[in-house]
């Protein structure tokens, strides 16, 4: 959705900019598994996995054992799963792998999505700075509220070759952010109001070059799963503006309903109507690593 801009960002949601043609997919392969952080000097390029022991050493824990920063035991091992979380699906056109986001891709993550919101809300180009400032102190601010929520990342990397004849890099494809709890929730979240001490799913942008391969499908399964392990809610919540027809069959197609939607009041505030939707979720054990077939149904 789109709405009035604001430090928190929780009004503003690109889902308009994942517009992708459904694909049919060959397998899904989804574990847990230590992914190391990637490098930050080559975008957009990526590599998943680094081969370098300083980079392997490294966890999602290490950035919240500093001094003055406490997690109970049960924090831990939640942000333990959360470091070695990996949904990995091989489409006809490539792989795409979503995990939990790093320190060092905070800076990638932040011009994906000022460039989605820019783009979603028809921002001039000139204040795209500013907007990339606002979205950067936004996210540092929603990381520090882990284990409690998460902002995921997806990377894809084609399955032809380029120019040169040489195999396809990994590229940077998308991004999402889930609450588990009222404890990661948004303190300002749009209308209609969603429960706070429930799953919640928000700002999803993919990258403009990408669209249109399923990306955005499997952020949202890759988010309902991890919602599925983290949190005993047994629902998630996210919205969707009216006039986003395309976000809105998808969410249908993965089984999302409606709850309540905004009053036409809501235009008097120059903001855009909005349905708040709500899914299901099945209860999923914490395994040390799963391999779980998935349907081809909406791929």
């Amino acid at each position: 959705m789109a709405a009035t801009l604001s430090l928190s960002f929780s009004s503003l949601d690109p889902h308009n900019h994942n517009r992708f043609n459904i694909i049919t997919a060959k397998t899904t392969r989804r574990n847990f598994s230590f992914t190391p952080p990637l490098p930050h000097n080559k975008p957009p390029h990526f590599k998943l996995f680094s081969t370098s022991s300083s980079s392997q050493s490294q966890t999602l824990t290490d950035s919240f054992l500093k001094p003055g920063k406490f997690l109970t035991n049960t924090e831990l091992t939640t942000l333990h799963h959360l470091s070695t979380y990996l949904y990995t699906h091989t489409l006809k056109s490539g792989t795409v792998w979503v995990r939990v986001m790093r320190d060092s891709e905070v800076d990638a993550i932040v011009c994906l999505l000022a460039n989605s919101f820019a783009e979603s809300m028809m921002f001039p180009k000139g204040y795209i700075n500013v907007l990339r400032f606002l979205v950067k102190q936004y996210l540092i601010e929603r990381r520090s509220l882990m284990p409690h929520m998460a902002t995921l990342i997806a990377f894809y990397k084609g399955s032809g070759v380029n120019g040169d004849g040489e195999e396809e890099e990994m590229q940077l494809a998308g991004t999402v952010e889930i609450s588990f709890n009222v404890y990661g929730a948004n303190s300002t979240l749009p209308s209609p109001d969603p429960p706070k001490d429930k799953p919640y799913i928000c700002n999803m942008a993919v990258d403009k070059s990408l669209r249109r391969r399923g990306i955005g499908w499997h952020l949202l399964k890759a988010s309902e799963e991890l919602i599925s392990r983290m949190s005993s809610s047994g629902e998630v919540y996210l919205h969707c503006r009216m006039i986003d027809e395309a976000p809105f069959n998808m969410y249908t197609k993965a089984d999302y309903k409606i709850v309540t939607t905004d009053s036409i009041l809501v235009l008097l505030l120059l903001q855009r109507r909005k349905h708040l939707m709500c899914k299901k979720l099945p209860l999923i054990n914490m395994p040390s690593e799963t391999d779980v077939p998935f349907s081809n149904d909406y791929e």
